[in-house]
């Protein structure tokens, strides 16, 4: 297999993660990938196939995830093995070559992606990533969301952001389909909007990263998406308030004597206060509880 076809391989490779297919069409790729290529150095920096096998590792999917692991380490054996016998041929024939001087690992990590765009300016269209990827305008318009909420102020390879929003937006289709459900529509907005926040950058982080899984962001609480900040600023509040409704409150008492001056009623509320020297009487404050005049007395 030459690099023609294994670059071909590779973008069928990377179609079917992006468009979440089955474990079996990805095992069927890297099955063909293991048996049918003789890699080399030279072919895993043409092709940038280590790349994306090297994506596979994480899956979610045990299978998926333990056979792209196996491919990896079969080839990174093959290409050192192949660098150890042309060290022994140059010492044999007392050449030196640059194979016996290290080098980088032939299946380095995929690095990121320096961008032209701010940080705060990715998008799909900055990007220039296509989300009619469904087959459902209604789901690739969710989709969009999710890249547009998971991309900005990210660092991260639009393949690495469209693959997670992909994920998340088939976990949130599996919960609350159909598409056309206000429950499913409502959510992604809500994810969205939560993405976007800029009192919780650390929401995309976990997400991006894989600590928050797809499946569990989409069922997570308004309450569960808020930052710690935000939380603990929310417990403050709440105590504050019990602690001023725990204060206690001067007592009235309702008279039937009092007649308010202004409307004539006799529902009057009262109570009374010492605010001069002991000898002196103590202040009256009423309050009619019909028309609210409030007035003293001593």
């Amino acid at each position: 297999m030459d690099a023609k076809d294994i670059e071909e391989l590779g973008k069928a490779l990377s179609k079917a993660i992006v468009g979440g297919d089955s474990p079996a069409s990805l095992l069927s790729l890297l099955e063909k990938l293991r048996k049918g290529v003789k890699i080399t150095e030279k072919l895993l920096r043409q092709t940038k196939i280590g790349m994306t096998v090297n994506k596979l590792k994480q899956h979610k999917d045990p299978a998926v995830a333990r056979q792209a692991g196996d491919l990896v380490s079969k080839w990174r054996t093959d290409i050192n093995n192949a660098k150890s016998a042309a060290v022994r041929a140059s010492s044999s024939n007392g050449t030196a070559s640059p194979a016996s001087t290290p080098s980088q690992s032939a299946l380095p990590k995929q690095p990121k992606v320096k961008h032209d765009v701010a940080p705060d300016k990715r998008n799909t269209k900055t990007d220039k990533v296509d989300t009619n990827v469904t087959g459902n305008a209604t789901r690739d318009n969710c989709l969009k969301l999710m890249y547009d909420g998971l991309a900005h102020m990210s660092e991260e390879p639009p393949d690495d952001i469209l693959r997670i929003a992909r994920a998340v937006e088939v976990a949130a289709y599996n919960a609350y389909q159909p598409e056309t459900s206000e429950a499913y529509k409502s959510k992604m907005r809500s994810l969205y909007q939560n993405l976007k926040n800029k009192s919780n950058p650390g929401l995309r982080t976990h997400v991006l990263n894989g600590d928050i899984a797809p499946a569990r962001f989409v069922v997570m609480t308004h309450e569960e998406l808020r930052s710690p900040q935000q939380r603990a600023e929310d417990a403050r509040l709440q105590k504050e308030n019990m602690d001023k409704a725990m204060v206690a409150q001067e007592e009235k008492s309702i008279s039937a004597s009092l007649t308010c001056g202004k409307c004539g009623q006799k529902k009057v509320s009262y109570s009374q206060a010492q605010t001069r020297s002991a000898d002196e009487p103590m202040t009256t404050f009423c309050e009619c509880t019909i028309c609210g005049n409030r007035w003293k007395f001593s």
